[in-house]
């Protein structure tokens, strides 16, 4: 990630200054980022989670969905982020004020689950959006590390695809964590029959 603006900025000027150039960037305490361009298989571990999902949620008939683009506002810095995969609840969304406009949730009740799909810029998946995620009070966040990027503490030592699930306990996250041919349990689609391995093979699939 590479910083576009040297000055701190808040979120209504990130909004403002928000350009229409087709690349992703997001404000970390502040500071405006370019993320870096997506890779291929990244982007289909982020198509197959989104298509895994959507189908737990019709099959359960819930008032969710997938949006292209929408960023979550966190609520005690300047911070705003856009998802890899963001899980709305779209009933709430009459109840967030920027949504209409500008397509940012502030409200945990917006967001069953989130998903971060790792990159090299893995620590600000493991420490700035968890975070963030923890204290706004989103139930469910997965950090889908299919490559093995993060640091030893987070997958282990020798460091092996791993997929961590960080669930609300008491304000404070939970992580499980699971590799290989483990079953996930997900808190929010408790009858999801979906493996690690199937979600890093996605990255390898043509």
């Amino acid at each position: 990630m590479t910083q576009a603006l040297s000055k701190l900025v808040t979120y209504e000027e990130f909004i403002k200054w928000f350009p229409n150039d087709g690349k992703r960037y997001e404000l970390h305490n502040g500071v405006i980022v370019e993320m870096a361009p997506p890779t291929g298989d990244h982007e289909k571990v982020i198509a197959f989670l989104s298509r895994k999902l959507t189908v737990e949620f019709d099959r359960l008939n819930l008032p969710y969905g997938i949006p292209k683009t929408a960023f979550v506002k966190t609520p005690s810095t300047e911070s705003t982020y856009s998802p890899d995969v963001l899980l709305l609840n779209l009933d709430n969304l009459i109840n967030e004020p920027l949504f209409q406009k500008q397509s940012t949730v502030t409200q945990a009740a917006s967001v069953p689950l989130v998903v971060e799909v790792v990159s090299t810029n893995w620590r600000d998946d493991y420490y700035n959006k968890f975070g963030d995620y923890e204290e706004m009070g989103i139930p469910e966040f997965w950090i889908a590390d299919y490559k093995a990027l993060g640091g030893k503490k987070f997958i282990g030592d020798p460091k092996q695809p791993t997929l961590s699930v960080c669930q609300l306990i008491s304000d404070e996250y939970q992580v499980s964590k699971f590799t290989g041919n483990d079953l996930i349990i997900s808190p929010t689609f408790p009858q999801l029959n979906l493996t690690a391995q199937q979600i890093f093979d996605a990255a390898k699939a043509n």
